[in-house]
């Protein structure tokens, strides 16, 4: 009977690790991995090869996985006063800050062995996506749009993307980037708009506080600027109807998106964020569906 208990004590910390990195929530990873995707085919001219795709859908969950216990580090004095994120291992203490660190760490790790496949200039841009990663929890407290840092944060794959596949960093990456970086603005002011009351309260400042009453507005300027920046780039690389269907039906989940955040409802807004995921998912399958058919 004893012998039981080790074992049972190691699965429940496992489990609540498994929180720390929100391996139970994968939403931020998606939304992190189908541009970092989109990046690479359009960068590659289509299927990128198992290698590179390996490497970077591993190594976007070890790196967003300890992004996030980074973040609930940097967070754990406000996370027990905020409705969404109090029940959060660290907020709790069922993690200490210790076994925080030591997690964030081995998933770091684990994350730069595969840049060993790399070259040196995707090397050299995940040293810029690693700081960004890091940095941005802290900006809450003196940055008015933190979700700005955010949005070149969870952009960053793209530059890597064609530095890994071409050994440079042309204009194109640059300009997706910049397209990437208004959804990532739009999705963000939507979770922020979850936590503003306890926000507001806490001092912390965030995107969905300083639009105030124009946040829906801004929000649906966000998309607008990510939609025509992504149609003249797809224009601009000759992409045909495959993109356009992708296109389409990533508008159509903004749409619904946008929808479900008019009235600023708490719960409305979170589903509103977690629907983003299809907005990714409708570009990637358009940009990949796309090169398979020029190449067929």
């Amino acid at each position: 009977m004893s012998m039981t208990h080790p074992a049972a004590r190691g699965r429940e910390r496992l489990r609540r690790y498994a929180r720390l990195t929100r391996l139970d929530r994968p939403i931020g990873t998606l939304l992190l991995l189908w541009p970092t995707l989109t990046g690479l085919w359009f960068a590659a001219g289509g299927w990128p090869g198992w290698k590179l795709l390996l490497i970077f859908v591993a190594g976007t969950w070890l790196m967003r996985s300890a992004g996030c216990a980074v973040n609930d580090l940097a967070d754990r004095d406000f996370d027990g006063q905020v409705k969404r994120t109090a029940n959060r291992v660290l907020a709790t203490r069922e993690v200490s800050v210790r076994e925080a660190l030591a997690v964030a760490t081995v998933l770091a790790l684990l994350s730069a062995t595969t840049l060993i496949w790399l070259n040196d200039t995707a090397r050299l841009a995940s040293l810029a996506a690693v700081a960004l990663a890091v940095s941005y929890p802290f900006f809450k407290r003196f940055f008015d749009i933190p979700q700005a840092i955010l949005g070149i944060a969870f952009s960053f794959g793209i530059p890597m993307a064609y530095a890994a596949a071409q050994g440079r960093i042309p204009p194109v990456a640059w300009w997706m980037l910049g397209a990437n970086f208004f959804w990532v603005m739009a999705y963000d002011t939507q979770y922020a708009m979850v936590d503003r009351d306890d926000d507001l309260k806490l001092g912390v400042r965030s995107s969905a506080i300083c639009f105030g009453r124009a946040d829906v507005a801004a929000i649906a300027v966000c998309y607008l600027v990510f939609f025509v920046a992504m149609a003249a780039l797809a224009a601009q690389q000759g992409a045909g109807v495959g993109f356009a269907i992708g296109w389409l039906a990533a508008a159509a989940c903004a749409a619904y998106s946008m929808a479900l955040t008019r009235r600023r409802d708490r719960q409305e807004c979170f589903r509103a964020f977690l629907h983003n995921h299809w907005v990714g998912l409708a570009i990637f399958a358009g940009t990949a569906a796309d090169f398979a058919l020029r190449a067929g």
